[in-house]
């Protein structure tokens, strides 16, 4: 499939009241689309991004794409919208604060996953979207889907979501805090300026790392000769991806995405977690992969149980968490064996 670089942006330039009780004055929300909105609005697939990513589907998940796989951009009309608080093009805090005509930085608001969602809301109606066929997202993007899903029961047909929760586990918030503490450990991390935090986002990336992947994945694409004592070829990986992410991230919109992440909770004021998941109609495939340390099985199987229309599905990986983003052939797999309109 061919490519072009159609960002486009949806500017609120209303009060945004959070969750929290932070205000935007306005805002500005990043996103891509592919293929064409028929006129009913109804031929929509939603794609919700995970943690770092952008609303530029291809750059992360580009073997999704084709006529046989989940993203059939020539049938379908694939939309992605980059998050609040995320550094590809929507609100964040390297952008001017209008109130003060200074960038946020530290300042800027605690987004909520259930105010993420409402923002998406603006926007489908903006779009003229009236239902949306499939969702799809994988870690935190399905944790957007499922508060979307129990906030408008009938917007969804079908949902394909992958290592996620009901709501943030304790072992979740205890390893975002281990990566929020390596930026605060960052001397220059109070500093007003948008490199600040840096360093401290490589460690945290370092150690995000060993939790997205796993003791099997290490084994078996960073092994060292034995007669190796020095220059080790995981420490050079580890070493590498906080290179890789600082080289296009910055640690305030790092720091303030796993704040959001950690608000999820899709039983918070709706009765608790069974009630909440009661509420959903879409006919949802929940997959777990073998080898995650971050979501495990017993989080994905909660919500297969509790979703009226809930399936349960596993696969078996090497890459741990990040097989959602890596397995795209055995999710295309599990689509065709679940969903009819590919």
């Amino acid at each position: 499939m061919a490519y072009t670089d159609n960002i486009q942006y949806y500017t609120i330039d209303e009060p945004t009241q959070l969750e929290l009780g932070g205000v935007f004055s306005q805002l500005k929300l990043a996103y891509h689309t592919y293929g064409t909105l028929n006129q009913q609005g109804d031929n929509v697939i939603w794609v919700f991004q995970a943690l770092t990513a952008s609303s530029k589907i291809e750059e992360w998940w580009d073997g999704s794409f084709g006529e046989d796989r989940i993203l059939n951009s020539d049938k379908y009309f694939v939309i992605c919208v980059n998050l609040i608080g995320s550094c590809y093009g929507s609100t964040s805090p390297l952008d001017i604060n209008p109130v003060t005509g200074e960038k946020y930085y530290h300042d800027f608001p605690t987004v909520t996953i259930r105010d993420q969602v409402l923002l998406f809301k603006k926007l489908k109606d903006h779009l003229g979207i009236r239902n949306i066929q499939l969702a799809v997202g994988g870690s935190m993007g399905a944790c957007h889907a499922l508060e979307w899903a129990i906030l408008e029961p009938s917007l969804f047909k079908e949902m394909y979501l992958s290592v996620c929760s009901a709501k943030e586990s304790s072992w979740g918030k205890a390893i975002h805090t281990a990566h929020r503490m390596a930026i605060e450990g960052d001397q220059s991390w109070k500093e007003k300026r948008d490199d600040a935090g840096i360093a401290g986002m490589k460690a945290a990336r370092a150690i995000g790392m060993v939790i997205y992947r796993n003791y099997l994945c290490y084994e078996e694409y960073q092994p060292d000769d034995e007669d190796t004592l020095t220059e080790f070829r995981a420490a050079s990986y580890q070493r590498y991806q906080g290179e890789k992410l600082a080289n296009r991230f910055n640690a305030f919109s790092y720091y303030k995405l796993l704040d959001s992440l950690d608000t999820h909770n899709v039983g918070r004021d709706r009765g608790g977690i069974a009630e909440a998941l009661s509420k959903i109609k879409a006919k949802t495939v929940i997959v777990n992969i073998n080898t995650d340390l971050l979501y495990p099985e017993v989080e994905q199987k909660l919500l297969a149980d509790g979703i009226p229309n809930g399936i349960y599905e596993s696969i078996d990986s090497v890459y741990g968490h990040d097989g959602f983003l890596v397995e795209t052939d055995k999710l295309t797999e599990l689509y065709h064996k679940h969903f009819s309109n590919p």
